[in-house]
């Protein structure tokens, strides 16, 4: 077992660059299966979750070189089916709640697919009922064996275009359901169709392997169905974005231990509405073509009101909307600030249960149910203290992490593999900023 010793009350400061986007590169790896063709890939993240991916492809066949740092090439030209089969696939695959975008580019290639519930954060219900109605439009069988856990779908006969109108605008479902349907017969057309950069992306390198996807950025996707696609030459590698998660978590950081930190390559034109938020509470920054600076300041974060002078409320929305994986970084960075807010999860109903760590350490929070918390700030009045503390979920884990950076003593945080899961290497970068991070195994 191993857990973090975080010394805090440190000041970051320096530069640091984001990692490449980790919600990117479960979608785009798995879109190598479309294609028996070498596709390469850089910019992607050294971290637990990407790297299961990336094993599960290489066990089914996939063959998987890594030229240069952060990149890859796939060439799924002999790809073993009968894997799918195996109780070692079931088993990887239950690891990663990515793993379900397997299914759309298996069942589009192949006619079949099989996957066992995927697993991931702790965070509450996450249905998949979109991904399967929507395979279901395009032509698709499917069943569920409730006492193994395993989903599976077929498509002998190919797919079929289709118009969908989804129940919601779920990234991962959208991503799946683009996966599908691009070598299916004939148009698809996803509206309410998730809309979010990493989703262009994906939308972006399939154009470039022969994919016909329109309406890209919207909300409204039209799909033309080919045959079959290309891939993507090693001389012009798909890049991956930076992580905007890992963005908005630099950001809290350097907010909350007082530092002065840039941020660069941060990727700001599909930000979209974060850095509004962190201005909403009270974060001195300035943007300067694609880097943003957080600046040290001695004054305490002032967080804003609305017009009328009632309670700033910050929740989460579909992009460019504020992301669900930020709000516990404005929730760890709110509980310092001068000023209250309502923090409102609206899409899992267990992410905001890591507020009793917080709580032991000072902070003033009121859980008003499992989707809405109540922060109080502090000014600074007093600081959080150290606890010994687990991480439930990658980015509780790293509002954990924020909290003991700025704590007053040493911080135990175990379960770090939920971070490893999300961020690379992070108390290697963190540490020379001015962070005080051991990792110590048991």
């Amino acid at each position: 077992m191993e857990y973090f010793a975080v010394e805090g009350g440190h000041p970051l400061k320096g530069e640091i660059t984001p990692q490449g986007a980790k919600n990117e590169a479960l979608q785009v790896i798995c879109a190598v299966l479309l294609t028996p063709e070498p596709v390469t890939i850089s910019n992607i993240p050294d971290i637990v979750d990407v790297n299961r991916l990336i094993e599960i492809l290489r066990a089914m066949g996939v063959k998987v070189s890594h030229p240069a740092p952060g990149t890859y090439t796939f060439q799924a030209d002999a790809i073993d089916l009968d894997y799918l089969h195996s109780e070692a696939y079931w088993q990887r695959a239950a690891k990663l709640r990515g793993s379900i975008m397997l299914v759309g580019a298996l069942l589009a290639r192949f006619g079949v697919a099989y996957i066992s519930r995927p697993g991931g954060d702790k965070i509450g219900r996450r249905r998949l009922d979109t991904h399967f109605w929507g395979f279901q439009q395009l032509g698709a069988t499917f069943d569920y064996n409730e006492q193994q856990g395993l989903f599976q779908v077929h498509a002998p006969k190919g797919l079929q275009g289709t118009y969908m109108l989804l129940d919601e605008a779920s990234v991962t479902g959208t991503a799946n359901l683009v996966l599908a349907a691009v070598l299916a017969k004939g148009k698809t057309t996803i509206y309410h169709a998730a809309c979010e950069p990493y989703l262009q992306q994906l939308c972006t390198m399939l154009n470039r392997m022969g994919a016909r996807i329109s309406g890209v950025g919207s909300n409204l996707l039209t799909i033309e169905g080919v045959d079959s696609l290309g891939g993507i030459p090693a001389a012009t590698p798909h890049r991956l974005l930076a992580d905007m998660i890992e963005v908005g978590s630099f950001m809290g950081m350097a907010a909350m231990t007082q530092g002065d930190l840039i941020i660069r390559q941060a990727g700001v034109a599909h930000l979209g509405i974060i850095p509004e938020i962190f201005r909403r509470m009270g974060v001195p920054m300035e943007i300067d073509g694609d880097d943003i600076h957080v600046r040290a300041t001695d004054t305490v974060c002032q967080i804003e009101t609305f017009i009328d002078g009632s309670i700033l409320t910050v929740s989460d929305h579909p992009w460019p909307g504020f992301t669900p994986d930020l709000l516990s970084i404005i929730l760890v960075l709110a509980t310092q600030c001068k000023g209250s807010v309502l923090i409102h999860q609206k899409m899992f109903e267990s992410r905001l249960f890591f507020v009793d760590k917080l709580i032991d350490m000072g902070a003033q929070i009121i859980l008003c149910d499992p989707h809405r918390a109540t922060v109080i700030g502090m000014e600074r009045r007093q600081p959080l203290r150290a606890i010994s503390m687990t991480s439930p979920d990658i980015r509780a884990g790293v509002a954990l992490l924020i909290a003991a950076l700025s704590a007053e003593g040493t911080s135990r945080i175990y379960n770090i593999e939920q971070i490893d899961r999300g961020y690379q290497q992070i108390e290697h970068r963190l540490n020379p900023l001015g962070a005080r991070i051991t990792r110590i195994r048991e």
